[in-house]
């Protein structure tokens, strides 16, 4: 179990959701505000940014190593500065959003890709940090935030096993007890045949912590299908309805967000336990099995045959496993054509 603010995190809780900002903001304050007070409104158990600056991930360089040449990409030829340019929530505004995240009831907290991030969020005080998964193996930066004593979320898109492995040990190392993991596909927007959901169960079993899934994909099918492999909290990218920006392809229209997560609560209740038998619910059914019935008028002492006897619904009769042990035994009283079978009816 992990705790954020006053939310539990666990499979013995109902699936949290993380709204994520992202870019989905377009540069624009009030429409990072209105994202938050709609994430609030239609469910959002938590509400992320990215805090970051464009010189703190990368140069301003017109090298080809810093224009992305990737036809498929939806920022195919954006050059990296260019593009955290746009994306990024700039620092002057965090004052604001942790004012309005408070005001709405939602707990509010931020992606951190340097160390000078964190010494900055720190002034708001936020109840946990994520770590993305292009900066999982920055152990300086885990590092940092482990420091601060907060819950560390960190999305393990494009890691090895062996790298996560590692990253899991570096934590334990430093003392860092309040984590969890998100399974997470870094294409945007991903593939479902390169999401691999399974490997939540066989991360939950090999780590031993809270497992969350980070999802890029389209809809809500992949979210769905995590919750039965056990995520218990899920990280959606989300963006205003008409809103078109650098990430909104692969986002979440915040009118949908109620929705996604009624499925999600569907998914989780769909779980339940290892169970056998007829549940609460069923048990009204149970009449509507088979059991044994008189098929005919039988006169006392007359012994019970195939022709007297028939295995029918519904089951309000002895059960049909009974049914040999019955022919050739004898009727007690006289029983009419219709009449459910007991024990009582038959001679020893």
């Amino acid at each position: 179990m992990l705790k954020i603010g006053k939310l539990k995190i666990g499979n013995n809780y109902n699936p949290r959701i993380i709204a994520e900002i992202s870019a989905n903001h377009n540069q624009s304050l009030q429409k990072a505000i209105t994202l938050i007070k709609k994430a609030s409104k239609n469910g959002a158990d938590f509400v992320k940014i990215q805090t970051y600056t464009p010189e703190s991930l990368t140069l301003d360089s017109n090298k080809k190593d810093f224009i992305i040449n990737n036809p498929k990409s939806l920022w195919h030829k954006k050059k990296l500065f260019d593009l955290y340019k746009i994306g990024e929530t700039p620092y002057k505004w965090h004052k604001k959003i942790f004012s309005v995240a408070k005001k709405n009831k939602i707990i509010l907290f931020a992606s951190v890709f340097d160390e000078a991030s964190v010494d900055f969020l720190e002034k708001f005080n936020p109840p946990a940090y994520k770590i993305a998964s292009f900066e999982s193996n920055h152990y300086p930066l885990i590092k940092k935030v482990i420091n601060t004593g907060k819950p560390l979320l960190i999305s393990t898109g494009l890691n090895k096993l062996s790298e996560i492995s590692s990253l899991v040990r570096f934590l334990k190392k430093n003392n860092c007890k309040n984590y969890a993991l998100l399974k997470c596909t870094s294409s945007y927007p991903a593939k479902l045949e390169d999401l691999n959901i399974k490997t939540i169960k066989d991360m939950k079993n090999k780590f031993n912590c809270e497992i969350g899934y980070s999802d890029h994909s389209l809809g809500n099918i992949a979210a769905n299908s995590s919750i039965h492999y056990g995520a218990s909290f899920v990280e959606k990218h989300v963006c205003l309805d008409n809103e078109k920006g650098i990430d909104s392809k692969f986002s979440l229209k915040i009118s949908k967000l109620k929705k996604f997560k009624t499925q999600l609560l569907e998914s989780y209740q769909s779980i339940g336990n290892i169970f056998y038998g007829a549940s609460k619910n069923e048990k009204n059914y149970l009449k509507f099995r088979r059991s044994i019935y008189c098929s005919k008028d039988i006169l006392k002492n007359e012994k019970f045959t195939k022709n007297n006897i028939r295995i029918i619904r519904p089951g309000f009769g002895i059960e049909p496993v009974h049914y040999n042990k019955i022919l050739g035994k004898f009727a007690k009283t006289n029983l009419k054509f219709a009449t459910a079978l007991k024990w009582k009816y038959i001679k020893k």
